[in-house]
């Protein structure tokens, strides 16, 4: 499969557009989140729950992936298990760790209202080559992890300019 032909654009333009993409997908997250009850943090929570499949994540795991201390991860496990979207179970390896999984009513509720985006991001990914969806899932990867690093300078209140630096919060 050939690519088809691109318009030039700058680094500068990317940044724009990712700008834009990030900003309506925050808004989306938001409107989501509000028509299954949750709030955003709940349902980023959620979708790594779902994502884990097979692979039940400790509670651990998903602060990891979130970036979330474990005393936050453990009010949202409490408040996905009362809107029944998720149910800790025992770690079948190691009795004293739970591990969480989806309800799969709530999952498939989920899947419902996300289907139909998922099938216009796959239609738009039709019209990359390998090659080129290989660039672009690269990049998401290497950006998560420039998230990361900023979220943890935020975090830590050095990257607030003219504010001295009070340290981790």
């Amino acid at each position: 499969m050939q690519g088809k032909p691109r318009p030039a654009a700058t680094a500068a333009e990317a940044l724009s557009r990712m700008d834009q993409y990030v900003a309506l997908g925050v808004i989306a997250q938001q409107e989501v989140a509000q028509l299954l009850g949750l709030n955003v943090t709940d349902l980023t929570c959620l979708g790594h729950i779902l994502g884990a499949g097979d692979s039940p994540l400790a509670a651990g795991d998903l602060a990891e992936l979130t970036n979330l201390t474990t005393g936050a991860v453990t009010g949202v496990l409490n408040r996905l298990e009362r809107a029944g979207y998720a149910r800790r179970q025992p770690d079948p390896a190691d009795r004293r760790r739970v591990r969480v999984v989806a309800d799969p009513a709530a999952g498939a509720r989920i899947f419902a209202v996300y289907q139909p985006f998922y099938d216009r991001l796959g239609a738009l990914f039709a019209d990359y080559t390998p090659d080129e969806i290989a660039v672009i899932a690269d990049w998401f990867g290497r950006a998560s992890g420039e998230v990361r690093a900023h979220l943890a300078q935020v975090r830590s209140g050095t990257s607030i300019p003219g504010k001295p630096d009070t340290g981790p919060r």
